[in-house]
């Protein structure tokens, strides 16, 4: 199965955030104000005034190996829930596979992954008996393989989420979280209107 990105929602726009920089001036608006946005934005953004951009925020359900989930977590300024097989039973078998692997090695991690999910759930049978339900399902999990998949609820702010695209949206970063990082950019251009079609072209992505 592949990573999946939803984009659930959004706040605010490149005006939301040229209003929080005017703030300590005027926040009133006028035609000749919006007409100004473009530059305002690029402004901030390039002599690292980066705190208007907070006030914006983007928001994602998100499907993703445990490898990429464990990149999200190093961004501590965004927030994110993650489901936890410690307090649920994961009924369903997600897990991920590299589309640029050999036929054979897919196989095997098919093979491993699937070995691993059947030895999960006939552990949770066999132990909540000897154990308890709690202690069973925090310690079947150890037979979960690196590659399952999880879904987790993340939410940036436009700075953070700048931050993200800058370290992951990158040659250096993993295949599979980069993959993660370009769906969530493609995502937010694709937002009708194009809230932030300034912000974007401030980063230059």
């Amino acid at each position: 199965m592949k990573n999946r990105i939803e984009l659930i929602g959004h706040y605010g726009s490149d005006e939301t955030i040229a209003c929080s920089a005017w703030t300590s001036t005027s926040r009133e608006l006028n035609e000749d104000k919006r007409t100004r946005i473009p530059n305002l934005i690029n402004m901030l953004w390039s002599n690292g005034h980066e705190t208007p951009f907070e006030k914006a925020m983007v928001h994602f359900l998100v499907d993703t190996d445990i490898a990429s989930h464990i990149h999200l977590l190093k961004h501590r300024i965004a927030s994110i829930n993650a489901e936890s097989a410690r307090y649920k039973e994961l009924q369903e078998d997600k897990y991920f596979v590299p589309d640029d692997w050999p036929t054979m090695w897919q196989a095997k991690l098919v093979h491993y992954s699937e070995t691993g999910n059947l030895l999960y759930h006939e552990a949770l049978e066999n132990l909540t008996p000897l154990l308890g339900r709690k202690r069973a399902k925090e310690s079947a999990r150890f037979f979960k393989a690196y590659n399952s998949q999880i879904q987790s609820d993340v939410m940036f702010n436009m700075r953070s989420f700048a931050n993200f695209l800058k370290l992951r949206h990158s040659e250096h970063a993993q295949v599979e979280i980069r993959e993660v990082a370009a769906e969530m950019l493609r995502a937010v251009k694709e937002i009708e209107g194009e809230p932030f079609k300034h912000t974007l072209a401030a980063w230059n992505i």
